[in-house]
């Protein structure tokens, strides 16, 4: 992943955006067919673990099954996007959920209290198999990722409104921002449901990694202005404060701002009144 992806791998502005807003991008059957057909063995034996912090390109050997999936054009293309040329690999791990396990996951962000505004990590999550509605698919809450909260703290809260539960084609691969809310279902299905998780630490700042040609597209702003069901009406204001702060430290751009949000509370006047 050193190498910058073709210009029509990356992500676009617009899309971009939209993860700012949405705290994920989804890639649905990107993951070629024979790939999809080794995954659930290799998953099923285990992928062995590396120590936090390894580069990506000595934590998987080439011709692996991770190596393989993060060498698929539009999978590199979107984690360059994200997370820049030759991150990190925090961790990975196979999950497994089997038909009729237990209960669903409480609801999470996968990490304990992370208060930086300008950089995040972000989780790949593969699936190999094709997930039904009854097979156990991941649930996420859009828009939940800039929120500080720590882990499970969100485990209590229970059907928000406009939540998200994944269905998708086999080869379908999800990235998340580290802060997203998100749990895996109860599987009421009749086969294992596996996902692959991968987290990603960047190593280089996350400013302009992606196709910019459409920086300056109107619908940039207008995927930054989208509204969530389940957001207060005074304080969801915060997501637009949030989201504009991210994308100041993204783009570089610190004049950015959606109807004064950031600039209202960012005034620091330093000319003494004249009668001083």
């Amino acid at each position: 992943m050193s190498d910058r992806p073709a210009p029509e791998h990356l992500l676009t502005s617009v899309q971009m955006a939209r993860f700012v807003a949405h705290g994920f991008v989804r890639l649905d059957a990107v993951v070629p067919e024979e790939l999809n057909a080794d995954a659930v063995d290799v998953l099923s034996a285990g992928i062995p673990a590396v120590p936090y912090g390894t580069p990506v390109a000595e934590a998987f050997a080439p011709g692996s099954l991770p190596a393989r999936l993060i060498g698929v054009p539009a999978v590199a293309g979107a984690l360059h996007s994200l997370v820049g040329p030759a991150p990190h690999v925090d961790h990975h791990a196979v999950h497994v959920r089997e038909p009729g396990e237990g209960s669903a996951q409480p609801l999470h962000g996968d990490a304990i209290i992370d208060v930086r505004p300008d950089a995040f990590d972000v989780q790949l999550m593969y699936y190999p198999r094709e997930v039904t509605l009854r097979a156990g698919g991941t649930l996420i809450v859009p828009g939940s990722h800039l929120r500080r909260t720590n882990e499970s703290d969100t485990g209590r809260y229970q059907n928000l409104r406009g939540q998200h539960r994944l269905t998708c084609p086999a080869g379908t691969v999800v990235i998340l921002h580290h802060g997203l809310w998100h749990g895996g279902r109860r599987n009421e299905g009749t086969e294992r449901r596996y996902m692959f998780k991968i987290r990603f630490n960047p190593v280089v700042r996350q400013r302009l990694l992606w196709n910019t040609a459409d920086l300056d597209d109107p619908a940039v702003a207008e995927e930054l202005r989208v509204q969530f069901p389940w957001y207060e009406q005074a304080t969801g204001r915060l997501e637009f404060h949030n989201r504009v702060r991210l994308w100041r430290a993204l783009t570089g751009e610190d004049d950015f701002d959606l109807d004064h949000w950031v600039t209202r509370v960012s005034n620091r006047p330093e000319r003494l009144p004249a009668d001083a």
